[in-house]
């Protein structure tokens, strides 16, 4: 089968999409398939009015004319960067299938008229099927996120974990600020590391990249909160389970915040203890989070059932797993044996 993937972030890397981008990069790997990321075109003076449509355009690829062959997979963060198949041309005519895979399919204003482009596309929650499916006449299939937690999960429990808390991504200002206040002071032993990345977006997001795991692989206690947690203005929300949540899960952390009210949630996060509820109260949380600090030495077991978890139901490799079969796609020997690498690991760490 020769294969195409489609994604944005070689292009325009973005720390948010990360995760994304390791989906489509393992595509490429374990497909052998060629992988192309298309630019967005720059607006000119008419593209900054607010009357004129924010959607997404992509430059034509330049090597469009050499592209095609039996599926175009296409990995998109949002529903807009469907648009991407607008950078090849005729692309139906080039493709005999085209796939996607959709992160944030929540957001139902974001689909374009690409869409319709697609033999099928993937969501990442159930509820999010109906949409696409009803309006663009189209196949919608649900698949879940995941992680490369074979690339990414800790091989021990021997490195101390000597953060004691870290925040990373969107962290509600009423809760960032009590901790400041309390973990900040000189006279406090605890550590509260936040913000660590350097760069949000550019050719750093990469190298950044295995720096944040080694972060996590020290950390005990990882914050994570539903979106609809003081919600941000002007940004789509959703009770979504983020990449935050299964890369700190996956470096064995041990998960506090406000998780999400979901069925994704319920499907995904399924083992006892895979989250702590902090209180709606900043300064009670506080507290909450004192206790758990004091009694880092009693989490071991949790540790090792989380990074066990990950790595039976939310490696990127299952879903692929999925996809093969989803489309009666041919399993790769490399996939067949990652995922026995996957499994042994599953069972190493159980």
């Amino acid at each position: 089968m020769k294969m195409t993937v489609m994604s944005k972030g070689r292009a325009d890397p973005h720390q948010g999409w990360a995760a994304i981008e390791e989906f489509a990069e393992l595509l490429v790997q374990i497909f052998d398939a060629q992988w192309v990321s298309p630019t967005n075109q720059p607006r000119g003076w008419m593209g900054r009015s607010p009357f004129v449509s924010r959607r997404p355009r992509f430059s034509p690829l330049p090597n469009a004319a050499e592209i095609g062959g039996d599926v175009l997979f296409v990995v998109a963060g949002s529903p807009a960067d469907l648009a991407m198949v607008g950078s090849i041309p005729d692309a139906r005519k080039r493709f005999a299938r085209i796939h996607a895979f959709v992160t944030d399919s929540y957001f139902e204003h974001g689909f374009v008229r690409e869409t319709a482009l697609f033999d099928s596309i993937t969501v990442t929650a159930k509820e999010d099927v109906a949409y696409p499916r009803d309006r663009f006449g189209i196949a919608v299939h649900h698949l879940h996120q995941g992680a490369d937690v074979l690339r990414w999960a800790p091989r021990s429990l021997d490195t101390p974990r000597a953060i004691d808390l870290i925040a990373y991504g969107r962290t509600p200002a009423s809760y960032h600020e009590v901790l400041c206040d309390r973990y900040h002071r000189m006279d406090s032993d605890a550590l509260y590391l936040h913000s660590p990345l350097g760069n949000l977006t550019g050719p750093t997001v990469a190298r950044e990249r295995s720096m944040l795991f080694k972060l996590l692989h020290r950390t005990h206690i990882s914050l994570a909160f539903h979106l609809l947690v003081e919600v941000l203005p002007h940004r789509p929300v959703s009770m979504m389970v983020t990449s935050r949540w299964l890369e700190s899960l996956a470096s064995g952390c041990i998960v506090a915040g406000r998780r999400p009210v979901s069925t994704m949630a319920d499907d995904m996060l399924c083992w006892d203890g895979a989250t702590i509820e902090l209180s709606e109260d900043p300064r009670i949380a506080a507290d909450e989070i004192d206790d758990l600090i004091a009694r880092k030495s009693e989490f071991t077991d949790q540790r090792r059932c989380n990074i066990a978890n990950m790595f039976r139901h939310h490696d990127w490799r299952w879903r692929i797993s999925e996809l093969c079969a989803l489309h009666g796609w041919a399993r790769p020997e490399r996939l067949e044996s990652e995922l026995a690498a996957v499994v042994k690991l599953s069972q190493d760490w159980a």
